[in-house]
């Protein structure tokens, strides 16, 4: 139970149903309540340290990634730069993000209610202040579709792995910081929103491939309709 607010946490939820089928002292049950408690002492220990110069630009980067607005802005510049290359990577990491945020926000986000993080027992530092987001808390939608852009991106232009994906990382550890996300949302979002562009990757390189044989394929194609015919014909 949290302490503040009484309700089950999420470690709660999901202990329930291993400890119902292997009993209260089941090792895998007593380990997530552990990492629970861990993933809340990280957040008390992110948020009650002093960071003064850090809390401004932290906080607006965070603000900038709402609905993304940070990736496509970027995809924009990759694509109207990049020439035919560009466009293919910041199609693929629109791409991403849109089917990322669907499956966190729709399908993730439902399945696991977790509350916010509690700050009415903390101070809260106005540099840092954030409205708290009416959503559940688990996994954080903004480091899941930060690091599906930076996967479906980097897949095509190697050179902005290294960038991208530190930037993503930056915008994953601003949720923590200013107090809407605990480190687990971040860590789960993070490795959810890039295993769903890897999905993603999949499909359409799929396609892809499929269109390049259709195209290949049809002049053949119409050599035998046009054989037919003139056997018909004869």
């Amino acid at each position: 139970m949290s302490p503040q607010t009484g309700r089950p946490t999420v470690e709660d939820v999901l202990a329930r149903p291993i400890e119902a089928r292997r009993g209260e002292g089941s090792r895998w049950a007593r380990a997530l309540r552990e990492l629970g408690a861990v993933d809340r002492a990280v957040f008390d220990a992110v948020f009650r340290t002093p960071t003064a110069e850090l809390d401004g630009p932290v906080r607006r980067l965070s603000q900038s990634a709402n609905g993304s607005a940070l990736w496509l802005g970027i995809g924009a510049a990759i694509a109207l730069t990049g020439g035919s290359r560009g466009r293919r990577a910041a199609f693929e990491g629109v791409v991403s993000v849109a089917v990322t945020a669907a499956a966190v926000n729709l399908g993730a986000k439902s399945v696991v209610e977790r509350r916010r993080p509690d700050r009415r027992g903390l101070r809260l530092l106005a540099a840092r202040h954030l409205r708290t987001p009416e959503s559940t808390s688990f996994p954080s939608g903004h480091a899941a579709t930060s690091f599906a852009f930076a996967y479906g991106v980097s897949r095509h232009i190697p050179l902005l792995a290294l960038p991208l994906g530190l930037l993503a990382g930056a915008v994953a550890y601003s949720r923590v910081h200013t107090g809407v996300h605990y480190p687990g949302d971040v860590a789960v979002g993070s490795i959810a929103g890039a295993g769903t562009a890897a999905m993603v990757a999949a499909v359409i390189d799929r396609l892809r491939t499929a269109g390049r044989r259709f195209v290949s394929e049809r002049p053949s194609v119409r050599r035998a309709r046009r054989s037919r015919r003139r056997s018909r014909s004869g």
